[in-house]
């Protein structure tokens, strides 16, 4: 998943939580100026309210990550190359106990699976900056 967490009473709006969140967990610090914006606000499974925070952070090569034991158990990055490639792409289905069907993003073969909140994330966020493509 990406990084996250409730807003602290000192957090001024959800750019200045996602930027805390960032550094206590992969202790990378994030200038505001370097935040793009903010994506739709989503519900979680828990019926949270999540709101997505894009960020340029330059080249990952460049980044120094110093992950937070107590909160991230590993790091990892998949290409834009990679997530665009159809055989990439599904989608899993669900079905609730009372008949309800929802159907989610997901991103295969890599290292890891990507699915739930952050795959739904992952797909806002390429339909913002690929649209022609993704």
């Amino acid at each position: 998943s990406f990084p996250g967490g409730r807003r602290d009473p000192a957090d001024g709006d959800a750019v200045a939580t996602a930027l805390r969140e960032t550094r206590e967990e992969l202790g990378v610090a994030v200038a505001p100026t370097r935040v793009w914006g903010q994506l739709r606000t989503l519900p979680d499974r828990h019926g949270m309210t999540v709101a997505p925070v894009m960020a340029n952070l330059g080249p990952l090569e460049a980044l120094t990550l110093n992950p937070n034991p107590d909160e991230v158990e590993e790091v990892f990055t998949l290409p834009l190359a990679h997530l665009l490639r159809e055989e990439n792409q599904g989608y899993t289905h669900f079905r609730t106990a009372s008949g309800y069907g929802y159907t989610l993003p997901v991103f295969l073969n890599g290292p890891h699976k990507v699915w739930g909140l952050t795959a739904i994330i992952t797909e806002l966020t390429l339909e913002l900056l690929v649209p022609g493509r993704y």
